[in-house]
């Protein structure tokens, strides 16, 4: 097994800096949107607004609807209601706007929550309407799943809506404290929630999960097809982390729970943020000391090992559908590979 990690993989570059230090600021949300310079990303029920050509069009070269500072507060108006309290009165809604980080210049990155009233259809399909606000369009664009375009980002917008889509996941589900049950407020513009019962304090919270490409002695790759997934889905195995294990320690038993492979050498490779809804993949390559596979016939419904021209092959007919090239999962199988797969 070669030591390199993996390059750097979808969702989970950035070049914009966090700027930590500024969500203790008072009023830092209120002073962004008085800045012209401040951009501002809107977020969905995991989707994000693309701009319209985009949109109707193939994801390839995604391009996300960058608003200011007005056109983001016109459209959290819009979709809030003519009943809702007047920003200029009350001031920014803490519950509706995220600090995501700072460009170079200072300039901040905001993101705006809409809310979930119609949902995204399943599967990350375009949404089959446009943003308008009440005197027309404010930028004409549909709402795309992160899943569907988060490969086709550039890197600056990948990293920023990676992070948008799960602390707006992280609000969405996680409204209470979980002592006491009371509501809490949002704090450090967006990246904390309070209970002002019990003073406790909330952190969007992160759930590590192991991801690891199985070779044997021979070089072949070991991939699995999950009991859930749709026929001719293959991917590496996988699993969450249990408490007081190891990350190794997890790879070892995920690929023996599943498959009845015993694993030996484990390798860190690289990690890929996944706020589907609020995961860390932690990718691993893996030597097996065994090549017998049974599968647990609960999670995994088939396994088998692929030589390389065979993994081609099955490709190319369409006999394997492989994961999407925004995941781990297929950066992983490429490095084994070699290079890109197509299909």
């Amino acid at each position: 097994m070669t030591s390199h990690a993996l390059a750097d993989l979808p969702l989970a570059r950035s070049s914009v800096a966090r700027a930590a230090q500024l969500r203790e600021v008072p009023d830092v949300i209120a002073h962004a949107l008085a800045d012209t310079r401040t951009r501002v990303l809107a977020v969905r029920d995991g989707g994000l607004l693309l701009a319209e050509a985009e949109a109707e069009a193939d994801v390839t070269g995604a391009v996300l609807r960058w608003l200011d500072a007005d056109a983001a507060r016109d459209l959290l108006a819009a979709a809030d209601g003519p009943d809702a309290p007047h920003a200029a009165v009350t001031g920014p809604d803490p519950e509706a706007w995220l600090l995501l980080g700072a460009e170079d210049d200072g300039a901040c990155v905001l993101a705006v929550r809409l809310p979930d009233r119609h949902p995204l259809p399943a599967r990350g399909e375009p949404a089959d309407v446009l943003v308008h606000l009440p005197d027309g369009p404010v930028a004409r664009g549909s709402w795309r799943s992160l899943r569907t375009v988060g490969a086709a980002l550039p890197a600056h917008d990948a990293g920023l809506a990676t992070a948008a889509v799960a602390l707006d996941t992280w609000h969405d589900r996680h409204p209470r404290c979980p002592r006491c049950g009371t509501p809490t407020r949002v704090a450090q513009a967006g990246w904390s929630r309070v209970c002002d019962v019990d003073g406790s304090e909330h952190y969007p919270r992160t759930d590590p999960a192991v991801i690891m490409a199985v070779v044997d002695d021979a070089d072949r790759l070991l991939l699995g097809h999950a009991t859930a997934w749709q026929a001719g889905r293959w991917s590496t195995l996988a699993g969450f982390v249990e408490a007081g294990e190891s990350a190794e320690q997890a790879v070892r038993r995920e690929v023996h729970e599943e498959t009845g492979v015993l694993v030996g050498d484990v390798e860190y490779a690289g990690s890929q943020p996944w706020p589907f809804p609020g995961s860390l993949m932690l990718g691993f390559r893996a030597r097996a000391t065994s090549t017998l596979v049974q599968v647990d016939g609960v999670e995994m419904a088939d396994a088998r090992w692929f030589t390389r021209d065979g993994l081609a092959s099955a490709v190319a007919s369409g006999e394997v559908l492989l994961p999407g090239p925004t995941s781990i999962a297929r950066a992983l199988v490429e490095q084994w590979f070699g290079r890109p797969i197509a299909g």
